[in-house]
């Protein structure tokens, strides 16, 4: 694994060569730090962007994801979106998926063992995760890579000399096993090996920077201690925060219901963004825009200075959308933002046909909050009129106020807030 052009004097020894800290050194790492929560340690990657300037050789960075879940949404990006400002640099990142790890199950944060997934599950979520993460890495400069290339033959012996590079106690100092010990919840010891092959794809990989979410710190320094044990020079880390969701408080979860997925439609992505408080945004103009902090900066003194932030978040939700769709969906879906705010209906709706004969087979007419429940915008009449009274409902663009309404055979345009529409066709055959 490691030959003796690995074996490099440790950087800011007396026998590893100076280099210059020049001006696009300190731009490269001002986009390293760029709205990051720990560079760890922060001299030596300075150092190791002063060696990649001054030789050429691009610096290899590396972000490890276990295919657990087949979807990604934007929290997610914040790592990939840094993994793209230094891949702009000219730096070769590499694409790791946890096919090996992902059999084991990451217990980071858990307090209880984590169930593994099955080797059809790891392969198709791979699949889609990684054509999901190159709407925002540039694929034909990005390395992908699989654990197993090197995990499964590794062996039994060798993973036993691996486990002999790293002590319980050392491991235990870990917050998730030291709660769960303390607790008497079981761990179990095919856990313990997971931080350890994770640090070994390090060594595998020899990497000069890994990237990961602030759960993960305890796994990337390991990828330090191992590549140490292995003679090479270690890599820095580089943990990033967890964004917050569409409420402000809670990191984005899908279980929170607070998040946008990368899959989204173009309209309910664009809306999603500008749903978000003026005070969130300029969070997520750094973690998740690729404007300069500059530009950023001035358009925050803008609205300080009297410019509508909605202006800005627009701008914000602009970005985003043409990301992950394009830049004629993300002007399409400003447009229908306005129409729906004018009370205006959507280019596209979902459209939906019911048969009166088959659900008011008497009258041929089907009362309003029954409707609303059939179309699925509303989970049950009493909801339905209750969102009548609030005066959210709508009608062919005309607000309904009477609870006792009956719709019979025609196309309707029935719409719940701002943003559910859904047009029915009634028949009555």
């Amino acid at each position: 694994m490691t030959t003796a052009s690995d074996m490099q004097p440790p950087l800011g020894s007396p026998a590893a060569p100076a280099y210059a800290i020049t001006d696009r050194v300190r731009e490269a790492l001002a986009v390293t730090l760029r709205g990051c929560e720990e560079l760890i340690p922060q001299a030596d990657w300075t150092t190791k962007l002063a060696r990649s300037e001054a030789t050429g050789q691009p610096l290899r960075i590396k972000l490890g994801l276990d295919p657990t879940a087949p979807d990604i949404h934007i929290g997610h990006t914040v790592v990939l979106n840094k993994m793209r400002q230094l891949q702009d640099l000219g730096h070769q990142v590499i694409f790791l998926i946890g096919d090996f790890t992902s059999l084991i199950g990451d217990p980071s944060g858990r307090n209880s063992t984590r169930p593994p997934l099955t080797p059809e599950q790891i392969k198709a979520n791979a699949e889609t995760y990684y054509r999901q993460a190159s709407l925002v890495l540039d694929p034909d400069k990005t390395e992908i890579r699989y654990n197993s290339e090197w995990s499964l033959p590794l062996g039994s012996m060798g993973m036993i000399q691996l486990a002999a590079k790293y002590t319980v106690a050392r491991m235990m100092e870990r917050n998730d096993f030291h709660d769960r010990f303390k607790a008497g919840t079981p761990i179990s010891v095919h856990e313990f090996l997971y931080p350890l092959m994770q640090g070994y794809d390090s060594v595998a990989l020899k990497s000069d920077l890994e990237l990961g979410g602030t759960d993960q710190k305890f796994n990337l320094l390991m990828g330090r201690h191992l590549q140490a044990e292995y003679g090479q020079e270690p890599q820095c880390i580089l943990t990033m925060p967890l964004l917050e969701g569409l409420d402000g408080e809670d990191k984005m979860s899908k279980s929170k219901n607070n998040y946008i997925g990368i899959a989204e439609d173009a309209n309910t992505m664009f809306a999603k963004v500008l749903s978000i408080s003026d005070t969130l945004m300029w969070r997520w103009y750094t973690l998740l825009s690729f404007k300069s902090l500059d530009d950023i900066a001035r358009l925050q003194q803008e609205v300080q200075a009297g410019r509508n932030p909605k202006e800005a978040k627009v701008l914000l939700a602009k970005e985003i959308t043409a990301r992950f769709h394009s830049a004629a969906a993300a002007e399409a879906a400003e447009q229908d933002f306005i129409n729906r705010s004018r009370g205006g209906v959507p280019d596209q709706v979902p459209e939906q046909t019911l048969d009166l004969s088959q659900i008011a087979p008497q009258d041929r007419a089907v009362g309003i909050a029954a409707l609303l429940k059939l179309t699925g915008l509303a989970a049950s009449s009493g909801e339905g009129n209750r969102l009548i009274d609030g005066g959210g409902v709508r009608v062919d663009s005309s607000e309904v106020s009477d609870k006792g309404l009956k719709l019979t055979a025609g196309s309707y345009v029935l719409q719940v807030g701002k943003r559910k529409f859904v047009k029915v066709n009634l028949t009555s055959s």
